[in-house]
């Protein structure tokens, strides 16, 4: 790991039995919040998919945001916000996914991406895998062309990544 990455390692901290007992979040907040780490956080990003021609980066709400559009800046390309239902106003397009206990639905406005338009993917966290599926689904649904996805974290034990076709590039920072 480069030193780089160390520095982005440290700033996530484990928050032990939260939000339940057994589970150990990784808190992305103190990341945040050291102006150099976030920076460094960002470059690591973007640094897979220079000179790969992103016309737009799909932040997932809600922390996909935050890097999604820091991203979108470094990589001179617009940034588009995959929402929960009911955020957006219509005409949106939208992707059902299932969680471990239910469903869920991830929406764009019908005219956010154009056809063939060169995406990327971007989340906080690779978890089980379905949000960044659906949001592939949706992106696909919107006629664009993916290029990839970045992560800054990956919970490996999860499998999510098992979830990812493998025909564009997963990418993530740190694993855990």
């Amino acid at each position: 790991m480069d030193i780089s990455l160390q520095q982005i390692h440290s700033l996530i901290r484990a928050v032990p039995d939260f939000p339940k007992p057994g589970v150990v979040f990784r808190d992305i907040t103190p990341l945040l919040a050291d102006a150099g780490g976030f920076a460094r956080c960002i470059d690591a990003l973007a640094e897979p998919w220079q000179g790969s021609g992103v016309q737009a980066v799909c932040g997932i709400e809600s922390r996909g945001f935050i890097f999604g559009a820091a991203l979108a800046q470094k990589l001179h390309a617009g940034f588009v916000p995959l929402r929960k239902p009911g955020k957006l106003p219509p005409p949106v397009v939208s992707v059902d996914y299932q969680l471990e206990y239910g469903v869920d639905r991830l929406e764009a406005r019908n005219d956010a991406l154009h056809s063939n338009e060169r995406v990327l993917i971007v989340d906080d966290v690779l978890a089980t895998g379905g949000t960044v599926a659906a949001a592939r689904a949706l992106v696909e649904k919107l006629g664009a062309r993916l290029v990839g996805a970045s992560v800054v974290i990956e919970l490996a034990a999860l499998q999510g990544r098992a979830r990812w076709h493998d025909d564009v590039p997963l990418h993530a920072l740190v694993r855990y």
